[in-house]
């Protein structure tokens, strides 16, 4: 029922719920993008990346190299044929 002033009243009225259920609306885009986060690498740290994937290093080896290069006796017609014919192979 309404009451408007003091004298005047409306007749009855129909009985509802004071509050209906009504769907909530999508909230609407506000244009921005969600933040998202981003790594760059610098080309140091992608070098850094790239050395870990190395097989180890065989120090024995490598010494054993080294002295044969400074006695003079690494390099030898036979090493230098299956050098060349890797490289023609790799080539060709």
């Amino acid at each position: 029922m309404h009451v408007y002033g003091p004298v005047h009243l409306h007749g009855p009225q129909a009985i509802g719920a004071p509050h209906t259920a009504r769907p909530a609306k999508p909230a609407e885009p506000t244009g921005a993008t969600p933040v998202q986060d981003e790594l760059q690498l610098s080309s140091e740290a992608q070098l850094v990346d790239r050395i870990r994937d190395l097989p180890e290093i065989r120090e024995d080896r490598v010494a054993r190299i080294r002295a044969e290069i400074a006695a003079g006796t690494y390099e030898t017609d036979e090493k230098l044929q299956i050098a060349l014919g890797r490289l023609l192979d790799e080539i060709g």
